[in-house]
């Protein structure tokens, strides 16, 4: 319970909820709503997460998740989504109602055409030299739709066309908000049953709420490939951005892609990798695709981003299980020229101890270094929880936690213990 239950948000922008119950009828009735009510309670002994001065406090916060899939046929729709309402005993932060939504509907409009709505809305830090607390973060909320054109050009080639509107807004109005349009082409060919290579292009045009403007356009070789317990797909290409403010134009070029693997090593243990490598601006949605990116708010030129994540999922017997995770990614903000880096794992162990009862342990590592005051930190997380059913609907959750930060600058680094419990009820 250290992260949300089930999710569900809404920052006033955009109600993703009313957005949900909007699409046609037939995806809302399609299935029961899955609902949850939870409240915890977390003490912790810094929760400034100060390098001196440490203050202890008391957050609790209660929650209502929702959750739904269904696929009725001519439209299909997902949603996770989390409202909180976080309170802090001794007034250290101020009340907020903050949530996480994860939605995404398809309908199809005739036999080539598929419409889409997305909307994603989620935490994220201002800056990664940040500490965390309420006050270094904002919500992000980015939703997307345009409509999507399959066309069967032979047996073996299909033309795709799609062209989506995108707007990105932050709940602080400091930070820079965005609205983009995308037009793409693609034609496949598959060259047997388990290959298939083509080429695509896309033209984009970002515009700011500073009056920035950034054009992009790219073109690139998508393949896929299968085997019996293995699937690979990508693309190699080549982008060419501008970005215009005011009577300036600078211009940035490069090599793009992207790579996934997702490998069935034994019937136990899997295997998926992720990478990509982007010209685009914090506007975009690549942190959400990598969590482990994060821009920095206050600046609002391009970006040219490359992030990389292999996770390894091993299953035990009586139902434990092994997660590991190792990432990598690298942030150039190329109107000033800074660099940021970061790299670390992460590993996730659960071991049930009777039917009821399982007991959870979280690790992470992480490293980041900075060009612009040519600083290193270092960050270190350990969870170790309880979580116990004491019915099919009831569940509680206690969790112990520790976190240090070193760093060069003297006051980016802190420790904190914190305990957490809580409780989940499933209507």
């Amino acid at each position: 319970m250290g992260k949300p239950l089930i999710r569900l948000g809404g920052i006033g922008f955009v109600p993703a909820l009313l957005l949900y119950f909007t699409v046609p009828a037939g995806i809302a009735i399609a299935a029961p709503v899955n609902v949850s009510l939870g409240f915890d309670s977390r003490l912790t002994n810094n929760a400034r997460k100060s390098f001196q001065d440490e203050e202890v406090d008391v957050e609790s916060r209660l929650l209502l998740g929702i959750g739904h899939s269904s696929d009725t046929g001519r439209c299909n729709s997902d949603l996770l989504a989390q409202a909180r309402y976080e309170y802090w005993l001794d007034e250290t932060f101020d009340p907020e109602t903050v949530g996480y939504v994860n939605f995404i509907a398809d309908c199809s409009l005739g036999s080539n055409v598929v419409w889409r709505i997305e909307d994603y809305l989620d935490d994220v830090l201002q800056s990664s030299q940040s500490a965390g607390t309420p006050d270094d973060r904002s919500q992000k909320n980015i939703f997307r739709t345009g409509p999507i054109a399959t066309f069967r050009l032979t047996s073996v080639d299909d033309l795709v066309l799609s062209a989506f509107y995108e707007n990105t807004e932050y709940r602080e109005p400091s930070f820079t908000d965005g609205e983009r349009y995308t037009a793409n082409i693609g034609w496949n060919h598959a060259f047997s049953q388990s290959f298939t290579a083509g080429l695509g292009a896309s033209a984009e045009r970002a515009s700011l709420d500073t009056d920035e403007e950034i054009d992009k356009i790219t073109v690139s070789v998508p393949i896929t490939k299968e085997w019996a317990a293995t699937r690979i797909a990508g693309s190699i290409g080549y982008s060419q951005l501008e970005t215009s403010f005011v009577d300036r134009v600078q211009e940035s070029d490069g090599v793009v892609g992207s790579f996934s693997l997702l490998r069935d090593i034994n019937p136990t243990s899997t295997l998926s990798i992720e990478a990509s490598r982007e010209l685009t601006d914090q506007t975009s949605d690549f942190d959400v695709r990598f969590g482990e990116v994060i821009f920095d708010l206050e600046e609002t030129s391009a970006v040219e981003v490359s992030a990389i994540q292999v996770k390894l999922e091993k299953r035990f017997g009586a139902g434990s299980s092994l997660a590991g995770v190792l990432f990598a990614n690298q942030t150039d903000y190329l109107d000033i020229g800074n660099q940021e880096t970061g790299e670390g794992a992460r590993i996730e162990y659960i071991q049930p101890i009777t039917r009821q009862m399982d007991a959870r342990f979280e690790g992470t590592y992480d490293a980041r270094s900075y060009t612009v005051d040519e600083t290193e930190d270092q960050g270190f997380r350990g969870v170790a929880g309880i979580d116990f059913r004491l019915n099919s609907q009831l569940e509680m959750i206690s969790q112990f936690g520790f976190e240090r930060r070193t760093s060069d600058v003297e006051t980016r680094g802190y420790d904190e213990a914190w305990f957490l419990f809580g409780l989940e009820y499933n209507l």
